[in-house]
């Protein structure tokens, strides 16, 4: 199943509204260098981990 991570279910002064979507560890590598490049964040496992631990599943889209 894909996963998303929504930067919008982080806390930011920003108000980021970038969503990432797609396989697991695709999304995690995505999402950590989008938190490093535009949050300032350092990329560690740390971060990883706590953006593995937020991911939802992707919803199914209605098609027709």
């Amino acid at each position: 199943m894909r996963k998303v991570a929504d930067c919008r279910d982080m806390p930011s002064e920003s108000g980021c509204t970038l969503t990432i979507s797609g396989e697991e560890d695709e999304v995690v590598r995505a999402a950590a260098e989008h938190a490093a490049s535009v949050h300032g964040h350092t990329d560690t496992p740390e971060l990883r981990k706590e953006i593995r631990d937020l991911l939802k599943d992707e919803q199914a889209t209605a098609q027709g």
